[in-house]
C-alpha cells in the first residue's frame, strides 16, 4: 500500500485522503489507547510498512527503534492489538489507534496493562520521583 503525497495545507487538514507526515526518520508517532476504557495503554512509532500493514490487516504493526525492525504487537507475547478505529490529528503528523488488546489485555513489555504505570511526584524535597500507580507485572 503507497500513501499519496501530501498535498496543499487544506487537502491535509480537511482532505479525506490519509497523506500521514513521516518525520525525517521516517517515522510517526502512534498512540495507542483501549476502545473500552480509553486508558492509554502505550505510544510507538510507525514508518510506512508498520502503517500499511495495520491498515491492511486490522492489527497493530510498529516500527522498533531499539531493535530497528517491523514488529507486530503480540505476536510473541499474544497481546495482539486489533484496531477498531484509526484516527490522523489535524496534520497528519501523529496516529491514534483504539484498540482491544488479546490475552490478558496486558500491552507493556514489563507485564503491565499500560506502559505508563508511573505518576511524576515530588518527594519531601521537591525534587521529582515516579510512583507506581499500577499494579506489578505478573510473576
Amino acid at each position: 500500500m503507497a500513501f499519496d503525497a501530501p498535498g496543499t495545507r487544506a487537502e491535509i487538514e480537511e482532505g479525506s485522503r490519509l497523506t500521514p507526515h513521516f518525520g525525517p526518520d521516517g517515522l510517526v508517532t502512534c498512540v495507542a489507547t483501549d476502545h473500552a476504557t480509553g486508558d492509554v495503554l502505550m505510544v510507538a512509532h510507525m514508518n510506512r510498512e508498520s502503517l500499511a500493514r495495520t491498515v491492511e490487516t486490522g492489527e497493530a504493526w510498529y516500527w522498533s527503534r531499539s531493535r530497528g525492525e517491523l514488529w507486530h504487537k503480540g505476536a510473541t507475547s499474544g497481546q495482539i492489538q486489533t484496531v477498531l478505529e484509526m484516527r490522523v490529528d489535524c496534520d497528519q503528523d501523529a496516529i491514534w489507534i483504539k484498540v482491544r488488546v488479546a490475552g490478558d489485555g496486558g500491552c507493556c513489555h514489563t507485564g503491565r496493562r499500560s506502559c505508563f504505570y508511573r505518576a511524576v511526584r515530588r518527594d519531601g524535597e521537591g525534587r521529582p520521583i515516579l510512583a507506581l500507580e499500577e499494579r506489578e507485572p505478573p510473576p
